[in-house]
């Protein structure tokens, strides 16, 4: 049956339920624009009346209005509708053609099978359908799909034009910040001076200090402002002023239009579960248009490829297999040692050794990925140690070309910074010129308007005031940065480099940058001794070597002069006796301690020293017991007459305690017998 003569299809059982209306313009622009359609699909609900419903029976859904059809996710009157068609309250759907109901064949095709099942009927402008017929259903399907074609095609048409244009160059895109389009819609650097310097200053900045982090660094420490283009809101186009953060910096220096590169392509469209549609960043060999020097940039090409090499080496995905930038700590070789047994760069472990922080070289790549052994394990003050006295050597001679840069370096550096700080107290003051200017042309008799203005005029004149306080407070800091003394002084420094190494003013990150502006990296080989292969930046080759370090326990081990002292005090002293003498002879343990009893005690254990009674019972003394019943008196009596002084025989004694060992009073036979009478 034709279906514009199918009003047979329409039975008592869809009469009693709703008849749907669904209304939908694609985008808003079409919703106020093209009134047309929309009216049309209005028109619609008369029809059903037509057919047979009731004003009241008739649902108008157009909750969706300046929604696309591609997907149903986004679109709650399209689900609500669905869910009316399967809970069975539909009796027909209504829509001006079937792009309006859905532009996806998986939404299409799912709703005519909820339709069938329900037994609810579609009319769209050429007629009414039954999706539980087949010939109906196989309509409606062709339909959809030409549906979802229509928008295939219209959207390669408008890709086909854009990318015509991008190709060429000339497709307006959104400019990033720092650019705008002039009268004739060309590309040019941003009118306004103190976005221009802002942004050379930080290309400047970061060409400087190797990572965006301490550009914002930078930022922050000078308490600079960077700019920033507002595109949505009612402010849109207008330019704000605040903090410089590490996202922002790495957009900036990530957008190649910065170096005056057009670039069409570098994110794509990519639908995830869920019919969810996201941009995601393609690589460069995957970007459609790259055209280098299309305007004018704030940097070159060249610097921007730099720029990028840079940050994929600071990038802490890939730190253990790059040169990493100079970080805190003492390790001099901190990115730059490479492993001469497996070519991987090694890193940097630190250990606290008498207060001070001592760098050890690990090549771990192997350990980390695979569970291996350490490929090689390389303590690095010895290393540290001869790559600095081998800089001495080479950069001596430039020593005072090296410091005059570095001093107009920084005289340059202030310079830049004080400038982009008085463009600010410039911009305050024409913000309170403008406000001036506003609150005079008010008329006066309009009080409320006039005390708006002047308020506003005066939050301008106290933003002005605390911009020129800032900019003289900075401003006299960096003079006393930058004084005749400070100057003498590095005049002073720059004739002799080894005082500039050795200054307690030059920081672990300042000697590493030193290092990195001669040498390229260094290979470390451990054997019986560490071989130190050095490559210089520019070819050139040196080989050095060190001693092997001895490890830690035997750096810690008591000098054997110490040991061989105590071995010869033992005979005459205890050991509280014998730490005062080690002490006053200068003598101290494998750790640097002064001795104590103790100390002294654990010494000879540890060398196994003979003790203090072995060594005095082998000169034939005897215990106190032993003496008693020599002499045939107590052993109280014996203490007793030993503090009197009586005592018939010499007492030594043993050790800290107050223990007392007694020479044989038999081993003198002339004696035998005076030792007797005078004993009892």
């Amino acid at each position: 049956m034709n279906a514009h003569h199918s009003n047979s299809k329409i039975d008592t059982d869809h009469l009693q339920r709703n008849a749907y209306l669904y209304v939908r313009q694609s985008t808003l622009h079409q919703v106020i624009e093209n009134s047309e359609s929309t009216e049309r699909q209005y028109a619609l609900r008369e029809h059903a009346c037509v057919l047979g419903w009731s004003p009241e029976q008739v649902v108008i859904v157009d909750g969706d209005q300046g929604q696309s059809g591609a997907s149903a996710d986004d679109r709650e009157g399209f689900q609500y509708l669905v869910a009316e068609v399967g809970m069975g309250r539909a009796g027909i759907v209504m829509g001006l053609e079937v792009s309006r109901l859905a532009r996806n064949n998986a939404d299409w095709h799912r709703l005519l099978e909820i339709c069938a099942l329900s037994g609810t009927l579609i009319l769209d402008e050429d007629g009414v359908y039954d999706p539980a017929h087949y010939n109906d259903r196989l309509l409606l399907g062709l339909k959809g799909t030409m549906s979802e074609a229509e928008l295939h095609i219209l959207r390669a048409r408008l890709q086909g034009g854009l990318l015509n244009q991008a190709r060429r160059g000339a497709l307006k895109l959104r400019l990033p910040t720092g650019f705008v389009y002039d009268a004739l819609d060309r590309v040019v650097l941003d009118p306004d001076k103190e976005v221009q310097e802002s942004f050379r200053l930080f290309f400047k900045t970061f060409a400087r200090t190797g990572t965006a982090h301490a550009t914002v660094k930078y930022w922050r420490d000078h308490e600079l402002r960077f700019p920033r283009r507002v595109h949505t809101g009612p402010c849109r186009g207008g330019l704000v002023w605040g903090t410089l953060t590490g996202n922002r910096a790495y957009n900036v220096l990530c957008n190649p239009r910065y170096a005056g590169a057009f670039v069409y392509g570098r994110r794509r469209q990519v639908r995830r579960g869920g019919g969810k549609v996201r941009q995601v960043a393609v690589g460069r060999d995957q970007w459609i248009v790259l055209l280098p020097d299309a305007h004018e940039g704030y940097i070159t090409w060249s610097e921007y490829e730099e720029n990028q090499a840079r940050m994929r080496n600071n990038s802490q995905v890939q730190r253990e297999a790059r040169k990493s930038v100079p970080r805190e700590g003492p390790a001099l070789l901190q990115g730059l040692a490479l492993c001469g047994r497996c070519g991987r760069r090694m890193t940097v472990r630190y250990h606290r050794r008498k207060e001070e922080l001592t760098p050890e070289y690990v090549c771990d790549g192997l350990a980390k990925k695979e569970a291996a052994p350490v490929c090689q394990f390389i303590p690095g003050a010895g290393i540290d140690e001869a790559i600095g006295d081998l800089l001495l050597e080479v950069v001596s001679p430039a020593a005072m070309e090296v410091s005059l840069a570095v001093q107009q370096e920084l005289r340059d550096r202030i310079e830049e910074a004080d400038r982009l700080r008085f463009r600010q107290v410039e911009r305050a003051q024409q913000e309170a010129e403008l406000a001036r200017q506003r609150f005079l042309q008010v008329n006066p008799s309009n009080r409320m308007v006039a005390d708006v203005l002047e308020a506003d005029w005066n939050n301008k004149l106290r933003a002005l005031a605390a911009a020129r306080d800032d900019y003289e407070r900075k401003r006299q800091q960096d003079r006393l940065i930058l004084d005749d003394h400070q100057r003498d002084r590095i005049r002073q420094l720059s004739s002799d480099f080894r005082a500039v190494w050795h200054s307690p003013a030059t920081d672990h990150r300042d000697r590493k940058r030193m290092v990195r502006l001669l040498i390229e990296d260094v290979t470390l080989v451990k054997g019986d001794e560490i071989t130190i292969h050095v490559r210089f930046r520019g070819g050139a080759t040196r080989t050095l070597t060190t001693p092997r370090p001895k490890p830690a326990w035997e750096l810690r081990r008591t000098p054997r002069e110490v040991v061989d002292r105590i071995d010869q005090l033992l005979d005459q002293h205890t050991d509280s006796e014998i730490a005062e003498i080690l002490n006053a002879e200068g003598l101290r343990s494998g750790e640097g301690h002064t001795f104590q009893a103790d100390r002294v005690n654990k010494v000879r254990r540890a060398y196994k020293l003979r003790s203090r009674r072995t060594r005095l019972r082998e000169r034939g003394l005897l215990t106190l017991g032993e003496i008693a019943t020599r002499l045939g008196i107590s052993t109280w009596t014996v203490k007793k007459r030993r503090l009197r002084g009586t005592l018939c025989v010499r007492a030594i004694r043993l050790d800290d305690t107050g223990a007392y060992m007694y020479e044989n009073p038999s081993a003198n036979a002339r004696h035998v017998g005076q030792h007797h009478s005078s004993c009892r």
